[in-house]
């Protein structure tokens, strides 16, 4: 399909705001005292709790101060960029991005990212951007985490549009499937904007990084009948993108999550269970994190299937294996395969981390035995999906 016959006025409840939008939006939230006691809860969780209405009008004031200047988009994305480096600053050891530099300026790309942590993963490929010189993405969010109105300001302002996971009947969801299928083309193509999006629904929980095909069987959905695969590929100009952490903030929960799952039970979210979880992916320590952009799937891909194996040849290949990862898999196999870890790559010498071995060793322990295991082997996933590709 070519991007002139997209009318854009079919993606106004889903797209991201404008810049003449944002200043209304952000006096709007401003004055949302909602939103001012929730950051409160956020960023001082202790004091909100015995101070909420005191707590919260400073919170407002903070900032109405920080955005006092903002009257765009780019704006907007200066304050959070501000803050996120902030966070990258206390909670990781070394943030390394690879392959960003390869990637043409004048052309968009479509990222298709493995999943890991719910806000970080997107924050952290808009730093890499920042840092090198690109345009920011537009980046895909559930509506799922949409559940109050100045959440999805907060999203929108910040270059977000919605992917309508809600959907109920199977027409809705079909019509949903085409809305976001013709939105990221359109995006791509008409806009030239960069897109981020996750290659499958849901965080990688156990550490195996795979695509849905389902996921690239939607991109395809603006595809024409006239034009091949293959030249639909290159025109969405797709990178697959890997981000690898050291050390998960939320590698307990998802592990709990897993068990209960498995277990023939119903997992039921607590109220408000997936902020916390977002809080605690943000400023929970995390170590060494890398963030490898691939290289554009330019060849000859005639189907959905292939493109999908590409990505995932790409996510799995370019991520970087921490000390962790190997002495999780030793842990569960009883033997280190001599893989590479870090970045710069450098061979993988059990001797040199035994520090780290004791503190991977004690933060396993301290995890409840039920899920203790799935814990470790989410560690240890990712040297056996880079072993099934050696």
């Amino acid at each position: 399909m070519r991007a002139s016959e997209l009318d854009p006025a079919q993606f106004e409840d889903i797209r991201p705001y404008r810049d003449d939008e944002v200043r209304p939006v952000l006096d709007r939230l401003i004055a949302d005292p909602e939103m001012s006691r929730a950051l409160a809860h956020f960023l001082v969780p202790s004091a909100a709790r015995m101070l909420e209405r005191p707590v919260a009008w400073l919170v407002r004031q903070f900032v109405r101060f920080e955005l006092r200047k903002a009257r765009d988009v780019r704006g907007v994305q200066e304050v959070v960029d501000k803050y996120v480096d902030r966070i990258v600053e206390r909670t990781t050891s070394e943030f390394s991005i690879s392959g960003l530099d390869r990637l043409p300026r004048d052309r968009a790309c479509l990222f298709v990212s493995n999943h890991r942590d719910i806000a970080m993963d997107p924050a952290l490929s808009i730093v890499a951007m920042f840092r090198e010189g690109h345009e920011t993405s537009r980046i895909a969010i559930g509506d799922n985490l949409l559940t109050k109105q100045f959440a999805t300001d907060l999203m929108k302002l910040n270059k977000s549009f919605v992917v309508k996971r809600q959907a109920g009947s199977r027409r809705e969801k079909l019509a949903a499937a085409t809305q976001l299928s013709n939105y990221i083309y359109y995006s791509v193509v008409n806009d030239n904007e960069h897109v981020w999006i996750a290659q499958r629904s849901g965080r990688a929980k156990d550490g195996m990084d795979r695509t849905n095909p389902a996921l690239v069987a939607m991109f395809a959905m603006t595809k024409d009948k006239e034009t091949p695969f293959a030249d639909f590929w290159r025109k969405l100009h797709i990178v697959p993108l890997s981000i690898s952490y050291e050390w998960d903030p939320c590698d307990a929960s998802k592990a709990k999550e897993l068990y209960i799952t498995e277990h023939q039970e119903e997992y039921r979210k607590a109220e408000h269970e997936d902020l916390g979880t977002i809080a605690r992916g943000i400023t929970g320590p995390k170590g060494h994190v890398h963030a490898a952009f691939g290289t554009p799937i330019e060849g000859d891909f005639n189907d959905v299937a292939s493109v999908a194996e590409e990505i995932d040849r790409q996510i799995i290949g370019n991520y970087v294996l921490h000390p962790t990862n190997l002495i999780a898999y030793q842990m569960v196999y009883g033997e280190a395969p001599d893989l590479p870890v870090s970045y710069p790559a450098r061979p993988w010498h059990p001797d040199e981390h035994e520090a780290t071995r004791q503190k991977f060793e004690k933060r396993m322990a301290d995890i409840d035995e039920r899920w203790r295991e799935k814990a470790i082997r989410a560690y240890a996933n990712p040297v056996v999906s880079r072993l099934a590709y050696e």
